[in-house]
Parts: structure tokens; sequence; C-alpha cells
């Protein structure tokens, strides 16, 4: 779910870098060769991974005591780890243009902000191997008594006096205006701006992923509940431009290797629980 969801101001000192040639030396540990594969990239500064992300869509990316946490996050500082680089976070981005931003080049080198993998993002930059499994879920506020099937669910909330929150840019909006076209459909940027606006009346319900909808309901906004989970089998990836394949190649090394010896296994039992 696109998490989607972020004010930003990052120095031009930062932004305004030339592209470095650097080389990865991906680390599975374990049963690794003696003899590492070897990936020629580019860089915007010399050994360090910048990455870009909304850094609001918890609990895979977020701010907590003024520093990027959430199982995205961990995931980057790993892949950096294992690349021989420093993991540096931009200020945080607006989601739907963080794409346009790694397509385009010179800011940042990875976006990793849960981006769930499909054909139209493809035509626009490169993906990552998948690292994470999800799903799409509905929240509304629990006292209206929405329940019942998909089908029963999705017919009560297309209508047009019916407000859904959506993050712009993410697979939750463009679900929703597939399925329920004839609600009123609000893009909202903020995930707590969403929940809030459900709890307090102004949306009937927020569609975004299944991790981040079951952590705002449990954590922040006890009187929400998730009336439907939706199977989309989605599969999240890292962001890398199209003019830098040997970063995304280094990249799924490093991911093979975290799969491998049970790191992503511990990430998703520390932020996600199962």
């Amino acid at each position: 779910m696109n998490l989607s969801r972020r004010d930003f101001l990052t120095s031009a000192a930062v932004l305004g870098g030339f592209a470095l040639t650097g080389c990865g030396n991906a680390n599975s540990g374990g049963d690794a060769p003696e003899e590492e594969p070897t990936f020629e990239y580019t860089l915007v500064k010399e050994g360090t991974l910048i990455v870009a992300s909304d850094l609001d869509f918890e609990p895979l990316d977020f701010v907590e005591n003024g520093k990027p946490q959430g199982l995205d996050v961990d995931l980057s500082n790993e892949i950096a780890k294992r690349l021989g680089l420093t993991c540096e976070y931009l200020e945080p981005q607006v989601f739907d243009t963080i794409i346009p931003t790694i397509a385009k080049g010179g800011v940042a080198d990875i976006g990793n902000s849960a981006f769930t993998i499909t054909d139209e993002r493809k035509q626009e930059v490169d993906f990552s191997d998948p690292y994470l499994e999800s799903g799409l879920a509905i929240a509304v506020k629990t006292s209206l008594g929405i329940v019942g099937g998909q089908d029963a669910i999705v017919k009560e909330l297309d209508a047009p006096d019916m407000v859904i929150a959506v993050r712009p840019g993410t697979t939750g909006e463009a679900w929703v205006r597939e399925n329920i076209p004839n609600a009123t459909i609000e893009p909202v940027e903020a995930v707590n701006d969403c929940m809030a606006g459900v709890s307090g009346g102004q949306y009937q319900a927020f569609c975004a992923d299944l991790p981040v909808v079951a952590a705002q309901c449990t954590k922040y906004f006890t009187d929400c509940s998730i009336c439907l989970e939706i199977p989309t089998g989605e599969q999240y990836g890292i962001v890398v431009s199209k003019d830098n394949p040997g970063l995304t190649d280094a990249i799924n090394n490093a991911l093979a290797g975290i799969i491998e010896d049970g790191t992503m296994a511990s990430l998703k039992s520390k932020w996600l629980g199962v």
C-alpha cells in the first residue's frame, strides 16, 4: 500500500553533486564464495547510497525521534552495508514525486518507499527483485458498522455520499477508482490525515497497504478498524534509474544474500510481527 505517504527541503550541496563511478562488493555472509561479484554503477555522492522515501508509511518507513525507521529503512541500511556504502536518507519526499526523481537522476540513488512493482512504473524506472508481498485494506470507523464480504462492502461504499481517502499515486488509489467508482475519492497526502479524517467522520473510509492500515488502527486510531482485506498479491521493489543497471544488479545480489541468510525474515518479524 501504497507506505504513500512530507514536507521537504534538501540542501543543494547534497543534491547537486556530480555522479561518481563506484563498485559494490555484495557480502551475503554465510557460505559466500571466495571471490565476490563486482558491479559497476554510479552514485550521487561517493561512498554513499542516497535513498528517497516519503517516510510516512509506518511500519515500513516513517520518522521517529527525528530519525528514519521501519522495515524499508532497515533494509536500505543493510543493502548499503553489504555494498560497502553508507546509507543516507533525504528529507521526506512527496510519494508520487519519487519515481520521477529517480528517473531523472542526480538527487538520489534509489527510491525505497513500499513501491509496488507495476508495468506502468517499469516504463519509467527499473525495480529490484521483490523483497515483500502485501495486499490492501480498507479502514472505517468501527461505529459505522460496515461489515460483510467484499461484494457487500464495496456495494455499500460505492455511493457519492461515501468519501474514501486515498494517497495519490498509490495502488490503493488505483484500486478504489477501479472498484468503487461511484464513491467520492479524496486524495490526501499524509496517512495520519487520512486516518484522522476517518476517525473524525470527514471520510468514511481509507484504502492503503494492509500493514500500514493495520498499524494505524491498532496503534493510533483504535476507534477505527479494517472492514476489508484485499489480497492483491502486490510485490514491493526498490526503485533504480534505468541509466544505472549495475546498481540494480548489485542490489539484487545483496537482496539474495539478505533473504538467504534469514536477515529478511528477521526484519519481517521485527516490524510486521508475522
